[in-house]
């Protein structure tokens, strides 16, 4: 396996860093290298979301099938915007930083794009959450001894 094909699962829509990097860390990537390429595909795409899901939106409103689909990953995605409304951005970096379904940096671009949060600043949070899940994600892959030999605790290296 290449890494820029772990780059690109990575960017995938519901697959994103959660997918990414346990199958680099399969394909013989090390914790390291498997987390940098996760978070760099899943982050790659947040820009270019939230300068353009205004027209992809206008878009999906053209057809009925689109407006329908469209329509239900926004109602889905406004019942999650308590943590925005409480929090602002560090909400929405908090919000993406939950590795669970439905909580990654494609919801949080939604999120930001319902909510009307300035693209530029909501990509910067997103950023921060995608980085937070990825040491997460990357710790639970390697199981709790492994993650802490990942960042060389000499006290772990004893057990």
């Amino acid at each position: 396996m290449e890494w820029y094909e772990v780059v690109f699962v990575s960017a995938l829509p519901i697959v994103e860093l959660r997918g990414g990097i346990p199958l680099a860390l399969y394909a013989g990537f090390t914790p390291l290298q498997a987390y940098i390429l996760s978070v760099l595909g899943n982050i790659l795409p947040v820009p270019f979301l939230l300068l353009t899901l205004h027209k992809i939106s206008e878009i999906a409103q053209r057809w009925n099938m689109t407006a329908r689909i469209f329509g239900k990953l926004v109602l889905r995605t406004e019942k999650k915007r308590d943590i925005i409304d409480r929090y602002g951005y560090p909400g929405l970096a908090l919000f993406v930083s939950i590795p669970l379904p439905v909580t990654g940096a494609y919801t949080g671009c939604l999120l930001a794009f319902i909510l009307g949060l300035k693209p530029l600043r909501a990509s910067i949070y997103i950023a921060a959450g995608v980085i937070i899940a990825g040491i997460v994600v990357i710790a639970a892959s390697m199981g709790v001894f492994g993650a802490f030999k990942f960042i060389n605790f000499q006290f772990f290296n004893y057990l």
